[in-house]
């Protein structure tokens, strides 16, 4: 997963190249940045203003009493499928049995009144579980739960066609909410859960149909898991696995801790389209051995600050990026609405750093190295064929590793300012790069065959975009830093058509 994968194994010359670089950062100080105001576009800004639900309960409605604890658990469970259930103003609890959660039926509505509160009491692991498709809950506070790691609290066992709409989802351990298949999260609060905003992961059957929009995710991660186990990748504001099919649109993705948006292991088909991220610690987005995604429209800024500067202290010359594309290309055999990674029209203002596309040499169908364990490609079902000696050949040698391929990124505004960024080297990268391929020792991907792939022939293009800033540019190997010339220049021939500004600032 992320930072684990890059497993960096540089043959003696390069790395006597990359060793001696600067550190990368003056003494600005390493603080979060502090919240902003407000989105700069439309994005959601929900948390400081929540819809109200209804004073009164809809016609057929069943009233649920916040006085009697464990109401709402009871009378969801003696009325049947598809009943309306109204949560009067208040706090409203569960018996104190940790798995005392609600188990919806099927069709199931719940609508919280204005001040309604499900709380956990840091008691109760779940809110809402269960098997049962289309439930729906709206207008609702759930806080105070504590969901295992990896776990989540509303729709923990990743039903089918839920609906979460109005919703505020806050100061919970583990996740916030799971997710299932055709789920709709509209228009609510994620907020300072420990681990996630939501986790969309479904074990046990396919995930797709997802839609996330006009959604204030913040402040997620609050139990700092990477510092508790170093390289999870089991963090951000939200994670996505093996999600096929999503609508991530005009959401708010701010100050989470770690990496704002994470679709790790063989995502396809995503749409992140008009969203605001900025100030998260990490990336804003990493799309990590997936494929076929368009990105546009986005305002992406002051991302990845304490992160990028941690690794840049300790001397990594990684290229630490603000949008990360990780072994993840576009796939024509893989069915979607685009055949290719088109990251276009956005605005990325004062990150630390840009955009890598990075491919793991060492990381690929049952490599020891491929921290995504156990799992391969989407183009080769039985895991077992991807050995010696047919692993050598085609189409195995192309099929049984995850490619950077056919990322094409065109039309964005790339703004960098290092004074307000507080570094002076290292915080103002490009990159297309992949490590010295050492490992195991039966990998056929060995010596620099996957750096010189990525760099010059998997269609990976840079074009028509705007640099305002010092831009600097990675190609092949951390070594290889470049200037805008030599970036444009052969072999590279990046960026025909970009124009470039060399001064800090707008």
């Amino acid at each position: 997963m992320g930072i684990k994968g890059r497993h960096w194994a540089l043959p003696a010359a390069l790395l006597a190249l990359a060793l001696p670089m600067a550190t990368g950062c003056d003494s600005a100080p390493s603080t979060r940045l502090k919240p902003t105001a407000g989105p700069a576009t439309t994005a959601a800004r929900v948390c400081a203003e929540p819809a109200s639900g209804p004073a009164k309960a809809p016609a057929g409605a069943v009233t649920v009493d916040p006085a009697k604890a464990g109401d709402l658990a009871a009378k969801t469970k003696s009325h049947p499928p598809n009943t309306t259930f109204w949560l009067r103003p208040g706090r409203h609890r569960l018996d104190k049995d940790r798995y005392a959660q609600v188990v919806p039926k099927k069709g199931d509505v719940y609508l919280g009144a204005p001040g309604a509160v499900l709380d956990g009491r840091r008691t109760n692991q779940y809110a809402f579980s269960g098997g049962a498709p289309d439930v729906t809950i709206r207008y609702l506070t759930v806080r105070g739960f504590v969901a295992p790691q990896n776990e989540g609290v509303v729709n923990h066992d990743s039903a089918d066609g839920w609906v979460i709409e109005h919703a505020t989802i806050q100061d919970n351990s583990g996740a916030g909410l799971m997710a299932g298949a055709r789920q709709q999260v509209r228009a609510s609060c994620l907020r300072d859960n420990g681990q996630y905003g939501m986790n969309a992961y479904k074990g046990n059957g396919p995930l797709s149909g997802l839609v996330l929009e006009g959604n204030e995710i913040t402040g997620n991660n609050t139990d700092d898991w990477e510092r508790k186990q170093e390289g999870c990748g089991c963090t951000g504001g939200v994670k996505f696995w093996a999600v096929d099919g999503a609508d991530v649109r005009g959401n708010w993705v701010h100050d989470n801790r770690g990496t704002g948006l994470w679709a790790d292991t063989n995502n396809n088909d995503f749409l992140i389209e008009d969203n605001v991220l900025e100030a998260n610690d990490g990336a804003a987005l990493i799309y990590e051995t997936s494929y076929n995604a368009v990105v546009r429209g986005n305002t992406i800024r002051r991302n990845n600050w304490v992160e990028g500067r941690k690794y840049a202290d300790r001397g990594d010359s990684f290229p630490f990026a603000t949008v990360y594309l990780s072994e993840s290309g576009g796939e024509p055999r893989v069915r979607a609405r685009t055949d290719k990674i088109e990251i276009d029209r956005n605005l990325l203002e004062d990150n630390w750093s840009g955009i890598t596309l990075w491919e793991n040499a060492d990381r690929f169908c049952n490599s020891p190295a491929n921290t995504s364990s156990g799992d391969c490609t989407l183009l080769v079902k039985n895991t077992k064929r991807c050995v010696r000696p047919a692993i050598a050949t085609a189409p195995l040698y192309d099929d049984c590793r995850w490619r950077t391929q056919r990322v094409d990124i065109h039309n964005n505004r790339f703004v960098l300012d290092k004074s307000v960024v507080g570094c002076t080297v290292k915080c103002d990268r490009m990159a297309v790069l992949a490590n010295y391929g050492t490992y195991p020792d039966w990998s056929p991907y060995q010596g620099d065959r996957v750096a010189e792939a990525i760099t010059g022939k998997q269609h990976n293009r840079w074009h028509d975009n705007t640099y305002v800033g010092p831009w600097r540019f990675v190609a092949h190997d951390p070594s290889r830093i470049l200037d805008s010339g030599q970036w444009r220049g052969a072999p590279y021939q990046q960026d025909a058509g970009s124009t470039f500004r060399a001064q800090d600032g707008g």
